[in-house]
């Protein structure tokens, strides 16, 4: 067997030791805490991708968010500060009811800063808000459609043979059946999770490429959209967590005839939205054909390497060298939907986005380009 699908006997063995029984901890989550309350603070490191988060206890419920203090962590751990001058403040933006811990208890996101006291590298919230307030009279709405894909913790994808492959791709997308999706118990607490935080969750849906699922949310208006979708990404880490499965949001996670994993941006302003909308849209797809390597550079968090591998021509997706457009193609760079179309108004799909990228990128470089120049 190669050596990409053989597991040797102590990884295996390593995998199983790292479950744990979570019947056993519902014991111990059941004793009362008291008046006090925890607050998972959540923030995103130096890749730009990954998540971060630990826990501080409250002496009571906030009420605001200027009830929350600002908090610290060892930046040099999480790929953005030097050992010798770690210390990275984390100012919360956000709060959250947490839906493992219940009760009062919260999730908070933050906003990551440095010791001289400006944004990390990977902050891209505080510029997406400035952004966002510029833009305030466009009343810009947002929906993302987030693709992932499930793996074993051995990293192969999720209910695949461990010596080959699925089935061609064709009976999985929308499916039903143990033969056909995997990991629906992943999705469905995931889903739950979303709708007890308040995250506006809008649906979900197994994907083209067996272990590969997409939840979209939205529409959301301006810095809400970013805000959520990176809640949502870490309430999926952590009920994945609980499965004792991994979530993967790479763009191409399996080479071959197989689908890569996006973030569509649905997108529209309040011109858009009403009678004669759509020459609103043909202007701002004009604007952004105008703009291509610049969107392709914020479209995922290495400047597009992690989208050539995905945006190929082939497999629902546009070339990344090329700009296109066309109403209900799947192959092109902006999608109009067909209603759209014949409505006369609406909103505009940018395809590009890969999956791991950073949705404040996403949203303000769509609102720069297509509300705030000429």
């Amino acid at each position: 067997r190669s050596s990409s699908t053989s597991i040797h006997p102590l990884l295996l063995k390593m995998f199983n030791s790292a479950s744990t029984n979570k019947a056993v901890l519902e014991k111990y989550l059941s004793i009362p805490q008291g008046e006090r309350v925890q607050a998972t603070y959540i923030w995103i490191d130096g890749t730009g991708q990954g998540i971060r988060s630990k826990t501080k206890t409250l002496e009571s419920k906030p009420t605001k968010l200027s009830d929350l203090p600002i908090w610290n962590y060892d930046g040099s751990s999480c790929y953005q500060a030097e050992g010798s001058n770690s210390d990275t403040y984390i100012h919360p933006v956000k709060m959250y009811p947490c839906p493992f811990r219940r009760g009062d208890n919260l999730l908070v996101l933050c906003d990551a800063y440095k010791y001289n006291k400006e944004p990390t590298l990977t902050n891209k919230r505080k510029a997406c808000l400035e952004v966002m307030e510029k833009a305030k009279e466009f009343q810009p709405w947002f929906g993302i459609e987030q693709e992932y894909t499930l793996l074993d913790q051995d990293g192969h994808p999720f209910g695949w043979p461990k010596n080959g492959f699925p089935g061609p791709q064709g009976p999985y997308y929308c499916g039903v059946g143990a033969s056909r999706v995997y990991g629906r118990d992943v999705v469905e607490a995931h889903y739950r999770c979303c709708l007890y935080t308040g995250i506006r969750i809008s649906g979900t849906n197994a994907e083209v490429m067996p272990a590969q699922w997409e939840f979209q949310v939205g529409p959301t208006e301006g810095i809400d959209m970013g805000d959520d979708l990176w809640v949502a990404r870490y309430l999926l880490e952590r009920v994945a967590e609980d499965f004792g499965v991994v979530v993967s949001f790479d763009p191409k996670p399996m080479k071959g005839d197989w689908n890569g994993a996006g973030a569509h941006c649905n997108y529209s302003t309040k011109a858009m939205r009403v009678n004669g909308g759509m020459e609103h849209i043909e202007k701002a797809i004009d604007k952004l054909s105008k703009n291509h390597i610049r969107h392709i550079k914020e479209y995922d968090p290495n400047e597009g390497k992690d989208n050539e591998r995905r945006l190929t021509g082939a497999h629902e997706t546009s070339s990344i060298h090329d700009f296109s457009s066309g109403v209900a193609n799947r192959g092109c760079s902006i999608r109009i939907p067909r209603e759209v179309s014949e409505q006369g108004y609406g909103y505009l799909e940018d395809r590009r986005p890969s999956s791991n990228c950073d949705p404040y990128s996403v949203t303000m470089v769509i609102v720069k380009t297509t509300c705030l120049e000429n």
